[in-house]
């Protein structure tokens, strides 16, 4: 692996960001090298990165329309070039996610789904479908449905979506031109499902819930798609009372270790697996060195964690003992404007 390794961090651009900056880390040293800005756009919220790391899709806003961007990777220094976007009318969506030549975004403000096919030349060629969720939950936070993850399952069978306001994991199974809807689970009432993560088993599901900061760990069952609740934990300790919402999710390769993101007990929280069963113990919470860390990414090396903090407006870098899983502050930060998503050139 090269010793220095390039991540991009999507933004929101109602301040003083400009777009979609690019940083380079250096995993040798435990620093970071370079940052600048790698498109400038507006409000390029979330990221993500085909698997042969040549392109790369971004939310995407101008003015009153809302949608999604494609961006192909310079192979030699990680520079982007705009490919093509395609916009709609309304509020933009707060997730993408991207696998083989299905490009997902899920719309938080509209409650929607789409898909979207990606041409042989990897730009964003139209779109398949929309599905439009319904219902609601208990908190004033879940006054409709709030789609904030669109994801694949890791055997390629299905797409799985996250909606914070109807507190679903709902299970899609694609067809020629729709997503049919297979499966269910519908977490307690006002947890608020907003991101998960898949155990490199393929067998087991992290479920991460905002409004209650807690994980739900399900048994996922490749034939129907369907998921088993078969524990909760909380990730903030008992005795923190101000609010907190739990924001981002991600497990280890070797998956040991599971990580979670809390905004406003500004932590990032470290939960050991059970090699067994799946289950999983609190380590305990380490602070993010900023404010409501919105998004953080384990480096290609996973040495290392970078953390995203939106309102102190930095990338903070922390070391990771793969044994233990513990994380420990560098002396590394530097100034992203509205930082809210961190992802790595595998």
């Amino acid at each position: 692996m090269s010793k220095k390794v390039i991540g991009y961090v999507g933004t929101y651009t109602r301040k003083t960001s400009r777009g979609i900056y690019r940083f380079e880390l250096d995993i040798e040293h435990g620093k970071f090298t370079k940052l600048e800005l790698a498109s400038q756009m507006n409000n390029p919220t979330y990221l993500a990165i085909s698997e042969d790391n040549k392109y790369l899709y971004s939310v995407a806003q101008d003015g009153d329309m809302g949608g999604v961007a494609s961006f192909e990777i310079n192979q030699h220094n990680g520079e982007l070039r705009y490919m093509n976007r395609k916009l709609e009318e309304g509020a933009p969506p707060c997730h993408v996610d991207i696998q083989g030549d299905a490009l997902l975004a899920g719309n938080y403000h509209k409650g929607t789904v789409k898909w979207f096919e990606v041409s042989d030349h990897r730009s964003i060629n139209k779109e398949v479908v929309t599905v439009t969720h319904e219902g609601h939950g208990p908190h004033k936070r879940q006054e409709k449905p709030h789609v904030h993850f669109t994801g694949h399952t890791p055997d390629g069978k299905y797409i799985v979506v996250v909606d914070l306001g109807t507190d679903e994991l709902v299970t899609y199974k694609k067809e020629e031109k729709s997503l049919k809807r297979i499966e269910m689970y519908k977490a307690k009432p006002g947890s608020g499902p907003r991101h998960m993560a898949f155990h490199p088993n393929g067998n087991i599901a992290y479920l991460l819930t905002e409004l209650s900061s807690e994980v739900i760990v399900l048994d996922y069952d490749s034939e129907t798609g369907a998921f088993r609740e078969k524990q909760i934990i909380r990730v903030i300790p008992n005795d923190f009372t101000e609010t907190n919402d739990a924001s981002a999710i991600h497990i280890s390769s070797d998956g040991k270790f599971v990580y979670t993101g809390n905004r406003g007990h500004n932590s990032i929280t470290t939960l050991k697996v059970d090699e067994v069963t799946g289950q999983l113990t609190l380590i305990g919470h380490t602070p993010t060195g900023g404010e409501f860390p919105r998004d953080f990414s384990l480096d290609p090396s996973e040495k290392y964690i970078v953390v995203a903090n939106q309102h102190s407006n930095n990338l903070v870098l922390f070391s990771r003992d793969e044994t233990t899983g513990q994380l420990i502050a560098l002396d590394s930060k530097i100034h992203v404007p509205e930082a809210v998503c961190v992802k790595f050139l595998s």
